[in-house]
């Protein structure tokens, strides 16, 4: 696999791959690179080989690995599928990729045993994964089938070609029609598990638009202009709107039958890698969310 560096782009070949590939570890960047599996302009570089643009990039196919993290043949709603992709319905409580302390029942062993093949860019623990969506979002997403197609849509991904809608339940009842959050977010300095916003992390925006008010609560919609880990909780609740069943960001109550954050990515549009179509995905609202909207309407 071939790409070329932008002109005028100079940075450093480890960091440059990591934007081109945002849910790839760092390190298993650096990995493939000192292994030789990357190269420039056909030559073994170091991580910190620095780019001045115009370089060709070659991502050799890595033969697979021997894999822990088997087949599991567990209930997935699939929205879409062919050589290329698979669009799936991610249910409330799937982790995406295993971890050291999760190795089973992921997204990722699911999509092993119904997919013969998936892209192996994100290696052995994240086949196909392009991007995520917390343990306890529910919703679209797309993963990519081989290289070719990974390639394609982390670009798009970056590039805000490939667009991605949410719906939420948050506490309280916003005053505007729609607005846009704005605040870099990066680790919160007291409990690194968490993240918060604070002047020293990366820039993130959200369009936010209120779909139903409540009582004391608001259904809104929301749009990413970045895709910074837990962003629309972050900003909610920065906005003093926390998403309702957060244990993480909010300390306010839930009364409601949803275990977790009321979150949904409800579209996905994007190009498709092969024929250039331009695609739309929509995962129905969960049963869990309907039932609390429900009870707020009545």
């Amino acid at each position: 696999m071939i790409f070329l560096v932008e002109k005028n782009f100079p940075r450093r070949l480890d960091l440059f791959l990591n934007e081109k590939f945002p849910d790839q570890s760092r390190s298993h960047i650096q990995k493939l690179i000192a292994d030789g599996n990357i190269t420039v302009d056909g030559q073994k570089v170091k991580a910190s080989f620095k780019l001045k643009g115009g370089e060709k990039i070659f991502l050799a196919e890595v033969e697979a690995q021997d894999v822990e993290y088997l087949p599991e043949d567990l209930p997935l709603e699939i929205l879409f599928e062919d050589a290329d992709i698979i669009v799936v319905n991610k249910a409330r409580g799937m982790t995406v990729h295993p971890a050291e302390t999760v190795k089973h029942g992921t997204l990722v062993n699911a999509l092993l045993f119904h997919c013969k093949d998936l892209s192996g860019i994100n290696g052995v623990k994240r086949p196909g994964i392009v991007h995520r969506l917390d343990k306890d979002t529910s919703g679209v997403m797309v993963a990519a089938k081989n290289d070719a197609a990974h390639i394609s849509l982390a670009e798009q991904i970056k590039n805000k070609i490939a667009t991605r809608t949410y719906r939420a339940i948050v506490h309280g009842v916003l005053k505007d029609d729609a607005g846009i959050i704005t605040g870099a977010i990066g680790r919160d300095k007291l409990d690194r598990k968490k993240m918060a916003v604070t002047p020293d992390g990366k820039p993130a925006v959200t369009e936010f638009k209120v779909l139903k008010r409540f009582e004391n609560f608001s259904y809104v919609e929301c749009k990413l202009q970045t895709g910074r880990t837990h962003q629309i909780r972050v900003h909610m609740a920065a906005i003093g709107h926390p998403l309702l069943g957060d244990k993480k960001y909010s300390s306010r109550k839930n009364f409601f039958d949803i275990a977790g954050q009321a979150l949904h990515s409800h579209t996905l549009s994007l190009i498709h890698p092969s024929t250039g179509e331009k695609k739309f995905f929509t995962a129905p609202l969960p049963d869990d969310m309907k039932k609390i909207l429900d009870t707020l309407k009545g």
